[in-house]
């Protein structure tokens, strides 16, 4: 550990230099579309590579909406929906110093999604186009204009346009054309820090932009050095020494004594789903039957999770919270009802002697996952106890992962799993695109259970298709109805995004997102 964090020089000691430990395992790539998760883009996406549409991060008091980026404004095509026009901003420039243009959008356009552009970068693709399955064209109206069309009229495409980061085609240039130089340089964007050097498995470390285009926004902080580590103990031993300034999901059980230490612990709701994902479509699934995947709703015991994870979290009944206004009106409320849970396993032809069986494949840390091990022992613990489920593991790697939700239902790389253990946003209808959505099952989305509900795909078209915020509003909690009482999830909990940090950092505004604004941080 001492080795790991013995990284930042000594005139770094002179400079206000914010240090956090990420859960992730290694440092998420570093070529403008990060890897890892939505914690690769929490910390080495927008911070120094920016979207035409950007999160509004600025209130913990609501959930997280959208605001201008490198766009300053943007609309649908009133002659056709499908078409969306970006207004781009006029003065930015990238960290290099060279300008950023609809040119330098169409490059990046290109990198992502044409594949035999020189430029074209196959793993940023690939995360870019699971996040933006309904790019169907792209093009320079003039220079501070662009139009993006979809494959489908989609009333949330700045929801996906959200998720397309800009890097300066110079820096591909500087790399020799070759994306493992670029990593290396490493490659500039727009935004108010730059990566200014990375060490794999070790370091990433961000520098203030004194010449960010919003002049209200260049950061307090000289620095912010990135540091992976993915055990929850290890991190909580880093933040009680001073290692570090700042722990991602800290162990639950510390958290009394690091308020007592004069610690920070932070948590706030937000939209994030903690789910086991059912496979509909393998050859020897038993979730074919919505008997199975309803009666695994009842089985849970949510509020020991609750209890286990000492109230950073909160039971997850839907995909949306019943707070939510688009949580609708489902025939199913689930809560701990093991006799009906058990019952419905009955009609679907698993009882005591035959007793419901089935892997889930797992990872050992990572971007939202809390606490996967302790989490996961005491659902298969649960579940055996109350319903008499037996649940088996497969533990891999994050990214391992990521990979296998973007597989076929029988791949080899799921080792027998019909079940898989990611976490998910639940912000705004285009997430629910790409996972409900049966036009977006693997490879061209993130709909790996092969979920497919007819009465689901009308109301999600009618949202689609919505001009009025009422029309929207309806759609979207029928929409909702359906995943609560045809469920593709195992809903298990929210979490409240938990982070611990030195009574030193000041400014931090929680914000109730996947991702953070390190613009307002400060150190005392």
């Amino acid at each position: 550990m001492a080795a790991l964090l013995a990284l930042a020089p000594p005139a770094l000691a002179q400079q206000k230099t914010l240090r956090i430990a990420m859960t992730a395992a290694d440092v998420p790539t570093t070529t403008g579309m990060p890897n890892n998760g939505f914690e690769g883009m929490r910390f080495l996406g927008y911070p120094s590579f920016e979207g035409l549409v950007l999160w509004d991060l600025s209130r913990a008091d609501q959930p997280a909406a959208l605001r201008p980026g490198l766009a300053e404004s943007w609309s649908q095509d009133p002659a056709d929906p499908k078409t969306w026009i970006f207004r781009l901003r006029e003065g930015v420039k990238f960290h290099d110093g060279t300008p950023f243009s609809a040119d330098s959008v169409i490059w990046n356009l290109d990198r992502f999604f044409k594949t035999d552009s020189p430029q074209f970068e196959p793993a940023g693709s690939g995360i870019t186009r699971s996040r933006i399955p309904i790019m169907a064209s792209y093009r320079k109206i003039d220079d501070r204009t662009v139009a993006m069309t979809t494959t489908r009229v989609a009333s949330y495409f700045p929801y996906m346009a959200v998720y397309i980061l800009f890097i300066s085609p110079n820096s591909f240039e500087q790399g020799g054309r070759d994306w493992s130089r670029v990593a290396m340089l490493p490659p500039a964007g727009t935004g108010p820090f730059r990566l200014s050097r990375f060490t794999a498995r070790v370091s990433a470390e961000l520098t203030k932009n004194e010449g960010y285009w919003d002049p209200a926004r260049v950061p307090k902080l000289d620095r912010v050095l990135l540091l992976p580590i993915p055990e929850a103990n290890s991190r909580l031993a880093a933040l009680r020494s001073g290692q570090v300034d700042w722990i991602e999901v800290p162990p639950p059980d510390a958290i009394p004594s690091l308020r007592q230490a004069n610690f920070n612990v932070v948590t706030n709701s937000y939209p994030h789903v903690w789910p086991w994902f059912f496979q509909m479509g393998g050859a020897a699934t038993p979730f074919r039957d919505p008997r199975v995947r309803q009666a695994l709703n009842y089985c849970v015991d949510r509020a020991g999770l609750v209890q286990l994870l000492n109230g950073t979290a909160e039971p997850s009944v839907g995909w949306l919270k019943p707070s939510d206004p688009h949580f609708g009106s489902p025939q199913n409320r689930y809560g701990f009802d093991p006799a009906k849970g058990k019952a419905l396993l009955a009609e679907a032809g698993f009882t005591a002697q035959r007793p419901l069986s089935f892997k889930v494949l797992i990872s050992a840390s990572g971007s939202g996952q809390m606490l996967p091990l302790p989490m996961n022992e005491y659902m298969q613990q649960n579940l055996k106890e109350a319903c008499g489920v037996n649940v088996a593991f497969e533990v891999t790697e994050w990214n391992t992962l990521l990979t296998a939700m973007r597989s076929g239902p029988d791949a080899g790389i799921l080792n027998g799993a019909a079940s898989v253990n990611p976490s998910s946003p639940s912000s705004d209808p285009a997430v629910a695109a790409r996972y409900f959505l049966q036009a977006f099952v693997p490879p061209n989305g993130f709909n790996w259970g092969q979920w497919n509900d007819p009465e689901f795909e009308a109301a999600f078209g009618a949202l689609e298709n919505a001009t009025t915020p009422a029309a929207y509003d309806a759609a979207y909690a029928r929409a909702h109805e359906r995943l609560v009482d045809n469920p593709p999830w195992l809903f298990i909990v929210h979490d409240l995004n938990p982070r611990a940090m030195s009574c030193r950092v000041r400014g931090f505004v929680s914000a109730q997102s996947w991702f953070q604004d390190l613009v307002t941080v400060d150190l005392q």
